[in-house]
């Protein structure tokens, strides 16, 4: 298993976009399929917190990932930090009544799994939810910290994927099944849609995507999951047949050309380079004035909807606009 880090505020480039779309199609297909077999008891909170293995991963952590988010608290018997943060996870998990499964991995017993998460030094905390793998933090960490982390882990998997965590009964015996309390909300009435444009975002088909969300938001204009979608369909239909070298030397020549700089800007955020979009952007607002001045403006704000209106970069991003503007 090769982890996957996945943005949780936005995904900004081709790969992480099908990725996205593809896990969450899976895991939707995971729960109707533990439905069908009639999976869905309760558990125990002490079914909560799990000890998880090599051999044991791909059960206990990919395949629930399907279900509920999976906490991983990569630890050893030596690791003091560990001996601190551990109890603190043990216990939010329970708190939390579910909406997380915590897996315990013993690094000194697992060394496979550090490795593959590119552990560099313990504790070390990651998520997985619907197979995608996430760095959530490294060392300690206060509870506060702790609870925000986890806070918008448990949004991003409900949002995103539909991940609204197991049914824990305080009377059922540890080792029960294990459910999936996502299997039993009902299908919404755009799902056809929605999937169709994550087929077409596979099959490479960006103007079909463009399209398909668009019909969604033709009769929901405030459906969250075609909102975003439609956003990142968009700026890859943008930056497609795009020659990146050609498009940064025209920026770097002609810094007061605001078409130039959008171009870039688009470049970049596929890139992964949130910061190097959002300030390239702002400072074309800055600089020029009029039409050019309002395409820049418009620009950023369709770049903020592929991030994610929470994503810390873009609450800067519109403080430094707002300066740039008056």
């Amino acid at each position: 298993m090769q982890p996957r880090n996945m943005s949780m505020s936005g995904v900004v480039d081709l790969a992480a976009v099908k990725a996205a779309q593809e896990a969450k199609t899976k895991a939707e297909q995971a729960r109707a399929e533990a439905a069908r077999q009639g999976g869905g008891g309760a558990v125990s909170p002490a079914d909560l917190v799990i000890d998880v293995d090599e051999a044991g991963f791909e059960r206990d952590v990919l395949q629930r990932s399907t279900e509920v988010p999976v906490v991983i608290d990569f630890w050893a018997e030596w690791c003091e930090p560990c001996k601190q943060l551990s109890p603190v996870l043990e216990r939010l998990a329970v708190e939390y009544d579910g909406r997380f499964l915590l897996a315990k991995i013993d690094v000194d017993a697992n060394q496979m799994l550090m490795q593959q998460f590119g552990i560099q030094g313990i504790p070390a905390v990651f998520a997985v939810v619907a197979g995608q793998a996430l760095p959530l933090f490294q060392g300690a960490a206060g509870e506060a910290q702790i609870r925000q982390t986890l806070d918008q882990l448990v949004q991003v998997a409900e949002q995103r994927f539909g991940l609204t965590g197991l049914t824990v009964d305080p009377e059922a015996e540890p080792g029960g099944a294990a459910p999936a309390a996502a299997s039993e909300v009902p299908v919404g009435p755009y799902d056809a849609l929605l999937e169709a444009a994550v087929q077409a975002l596979d099959s490479g088909d960006l103007g079909g995507a463009v399209q398909a969300y668009k019909n969604v938001l033709a009769e929901d204009p405030g459906n969250p999951e075609a909102k975003l979608g439609l956003a990142q369909a968009e700026l890859l239909q943008r930056v497609q047949g795009l020659d990146p070298q050609r498009v940064r030397a025209e920026a770097a020549e002609k810094p007061g050309d605001a078409q130039a700089q959008i171009t870039a800007a688009d470049l970049d955020l596929v890139g992964g380079h949130v910061e190097d979009a959002f300030g390239r952007l702002i400072e074309t607002v800055g600089r020029t004035a009029g039409d050019e001045r309002e395409a820049a403006r418009v620009r950023l704000l369709e770049l903020f909807e592929v991030v994610g209106a929470d994503d810390p970069r873009v609450v800067a991003a519109r403080r430094a606009l707002a300066r740039a503007l008056f």
